[in-house]
């Protein structure tokens, strides 16, 4: 991601839809914003294609965009600003930070699209389905609530399918080619680019249920050989190793 310029004139004029300091409304997210029913989550919110479409979709939910890097959430704010968009809010804040920000049960659905795949094993503790983020998100969730997940990284998608399950989630509407009847849904940046180039997209509903385990659970277990390979087979950990032997 370039350096936006002006970047902190062009944030201040979206002012309106910046929530500075989150942590300050946690437990408080219903109070604050009483006109709406529910509170939707978006991890990574990149530059907000898909943050317009889903909240003009659903005017009865707030959608709290969640955005580490300001040089992209900068435009997303733009584009939901231009667009007069009442229903979104952006938390320029990374995802390790959402239990400062929400107590459990405050949020009802998580969108978590395109994440980055953390290829090699060492890093797998940071992808977004990684075990520590879903018991993270099962906190913020009551029982019924969702994580609505999408990607076009095949192998990222199984090893995901693989840590829901084992983490107690209900797995529903999972297909590893989302738009081969058409487009479907509201679509990211990213999406619409894949699917103009003919790539598949990933996509499943995973739910929290009774099963699901929380923080409360325990340890994290520790990932093993949990490196990905890319589309054309490569597998990174595995080359350095050749490399390095």
């Amino acid at each position: 991601m370039r350096k936006k310029p002006n970047l902190i004139p062009r944030m201040e004029r979206c002012a309106a839809v910046h929530i500075r300091e989150p942590e300050a409304l946690r437990g408080r997210w219903a109070t604050e914003f009483p006109q709406y029913g529910t509170i939707h989550l978006e991890l990574g919110c990149g530059k907000g294609r898909f943050t317009c479409g889903q909240a003009l979709l659903e005017p009865e939910a707030l959608l709290l965009a969640l955005e580490k890097v300001p040089d992209a959430m900068v435009v997303a704010m733009e584009r939901v600003t231009e667009q007069q968009i009442p229903n979104v809010r952006f938390l320029e804040r990374d995802a390790v930070c959402l239990p400062d920000l929400f107590q459990p049960g405050e949020v009802s659905r998580l969108y978590i699209n395109f994440c980055d795949p953390w290829p090699k094993s060492r890093d797998a503790k940071l992808r977004l389905t990684a075990p520590g983020f879903l018991r993270l998100y099962a906190d913020l969730l009551p029982l019924g609530g969702e994580i609505r997940f999408k990607t076009d990284n095949t192998p990222l998608f199984d090893w995901s399918i693989a840590r829901l399950e084992e983490e107690g989630w209900a797995l529903s509407e999972v297909t590893h080619d989302l738009h081969a009847a058409g487009p479907v849904g509201v679509m990211t940046d990213y999406e619409a680019k894949f699917y103009a180039q003919g790539m598949k997209i990933n996509r499943l509903v995973a739910t929290r249920t009774a099963d699901t385990r929380t923080t409360a659970a325990g340890p994290v277990p520790r990932l093993r050989n949990a490196s990905l390979t890319d589309a054309r087979g490569f597998d990174e950990s595995a080359a350095a190793a050749e490399e390095k032997d």
